[in-house]
C-alpha cells in the first residue's frame, strides 16, 4: 500500500477520540508530512501503533511520539534539543514544527547517532544536527533552547539541561523510576504541567550504550548507593577504626 495512505490512516487514528493523542493542528499536519518508513525497515510496520527495538533502544510508537510532541508545544521559531534521538523520527517531526536548522539532537550510542543522521537525510531533513553526547550534559554549544525533549526517564531533570533552557522555555521528559509521569518543567525546575503516566527506559550516562548488558544499572546510581551506604555505617562498621586504642 502507498506509504502516504498508511500515514494518513495513522494520523487519523491518533486524532480519533478513541486515542485522542493528536490534538493540535500543527502536530497533525507535521506527522502527516514525515515519511515514517524512512526510520524503520518494514514499511507497513512503520505505521502500526506499536514500539520497536533498534540497536538496543526503543523506537517509540506513533501514539507515544504524539504525546511527547503535544506536551512540548513547539512554536514555529523555537530552537529545540532532543535528548535520546534514537532513530530520529521525533526529531524529523520537530523539524516540521519549527525548522530543521533549529533542531539539535544527541544520543549516547554512537551507532544510533549514525543511524539517525542517515534516516533524517533519507527522509529529507539533513539539516537536523545530531551528535554523540551524554544526554544529561545536553549540547551547550547551541544553547539556550526554547524546548528540550528528553526521550528517557530520570528521577529529576538533569541540572545541565535546565541550565541550557531559555528563561521562558519548556523541558518535557518522563520523571520517576517504576512509576513515571510525563511532565513539562520550566527553567527553574518547577512543574508546568503533567501529561499522564508513561513507561520509558532510563537515561544513560557517559560510557554506557543502549545495547550494553548493564543497561539498567548506571554508574551514577552505583556511586550514589555507595555514598549513602557509607553515611549509614556506625562506628563498629568502619574498618579504619582501631578498636584496641578505644578500649
Amino acid at each position: 500500500m502507498d506509504p502516504a495512505v498508511l500515514r494518513e490512516d495513522m494520523v487519523d487514528s491518533l486524532e480519533h477520540r478513541a486515542k485522542g493523542v493528536v490534538q493540535s493542528e500543527r502536530v497533525n499536519v507535521a506527522m502527516r508530512e514525515v515519511p515514517r518508513e524512512a526510520f524503520l525497515d518494514d514499511e507497513r510496520a512503520a505505521y502500526a501503533d506499536q514500539p520497536f527495538e533498534r540497536y538496543g533502544t526503543r523506537v517509540l510508537a506513533p501514539s507515544t511520539a504524539a504525546r511527547l510532541l503535544e506536551a512540548l508545544a513547539v512554536d514555529p521559531d523555537d530552537d529545540v534539543l532532543v535528548v535520546g534521538v534514537g532513530v530520529g523520527y521525533t526529531a524529523a517531526v520537530l523539524a516540521e514544527l519549527t525548522d530543521e536548522a533549529s533542531v539539535h539532537a544527541v544520543d549516547i550510542t554512537r551507532q544510533l547517532v549514525y543511524e539517525a543522521r542517515s534516516n533524517l537525510a533519507a527522509a529529507g531533513y539533513p539539516g537536523v544536527f545530531v551528535d554523540c553526547r551524554d544526554g544529561a550534559e545536553g549540547l551547550s554549544e547551541y544553547a539556550p533552547y526554547d524546548r528540550i525533549l528528553v526521550e528517557a526517564a530520570a528521577v529529576r531533570p538533569p541540572r545541565r539541561l535546565l541550565e541550557q533552557l531559555s528563561s521562558s522555555g519548556r523541558l518535557v521528559m518522563p520523571l520517576g523510576t517504576g512509576g513515571q509521569e510525563l511532565v513539562a518543567v520550566g527553567a527553574d525546575g518547577s512543574v508546568l504541567a503533567e501529561h499522564g503516566t508513561v513507561i520509558f527506559r532510563p537515561l544513560l550516562v557517559d560510557g554506557e550504550q543502549a545495547d550494553g548488558i548493564e543497561r539498567n544499572r548506571t554508574r551514577r546510581e552505583d556511586i550514589e548507593h555507595a555514598r549513602r551506604a557509607a553515611q549509614r555505617r556506625k562506628g563498629w562498621e568502619q574498618s579504619w577504626i582501631d578498636w584496641d586504642d578505644h578500649v
